[in-house]
């Protein structure tokens, strides 16, 4: 596995070996003891399996008192994964960082607690799995609204596929002012 750093304060981006022969091929996506080396130590508690439609909008998601970091690998398809700093001490605090992952190449992308999370899948669907650092809280989480201005997220939207969002994604406040309503650990 080869660890790559970005231009966002711990956000790494995994690319595994794959091995392949007469059989198939097998790939070997986590491993604590080189995570821990490269990433930190954050013991991952909770396996999610999301499963998406083309067009498919998911974000930007975080929890105020209780952040979560994320280890995102696709299985099927392609997405555009997003990451917002929004931890106020951060020299890359309001900035964010995009990038494509898919099945095929099987990079995974680390997010580390006190960043926000969406994707746009951009395959007709999508297979995302990840890894989270603390338990999901339903009454702890918070949105940021996808297309606010004050980020500018330039997200590859489709004309060939409808934009398709829950109401709590479409309806979430912009990114100004946010910070107050999250508490860094």
């Amino acid at each position: 596995m080869q660890y790559r750093a970005t231009s966002l304060t711990g956000v790494m981006i995994l690319t595994p070996t794959n091995f392949s022969d007469h059989r198939g091929q097998f790939r070997e996506c986590f491993r604590q003891d080189e995570f821990e080396q490269h990433c930190g130590h954050y013991p991952l508690v909770q396996d999610n399996l999301s499963r998406s439609v083309g067009g498919a909008l998911r974000g930007l998601h975080y929890q105020r008192n209780r952040p979560q970091g994320k280890l995102i690998q696709v299985i099927s398809g392609t997405i555009f994964d997003v990451a917002v700093d929004i931890r106020p001490a951060s020299p890359t605090y309001g900035q964010w960082l995009a990038y494509q992952l898919n099945a095929e190449l099987g990079e995974l992308i680390w997010i580390p607690p006190g960043f926000a999370h969406g994707f746009y899948v951009l395959s007709d669907s999508a297979s995302v799995f990840y890894r989270c650092s603390d338990y999901y809280h339903s009454d702890d989480e918070a949105v940021i609204r996808w297309d606010c201005p004050n980020l500018a997220i330039k997200w590859p939207l489709s004309e060939q596929k409808p934009l398709l969002l829950s109401d709590k994604d479409r309806l979430a406040p912009c990114f100004a002012g946010y910070s107050s309503r999250y508490s860094s650990k």
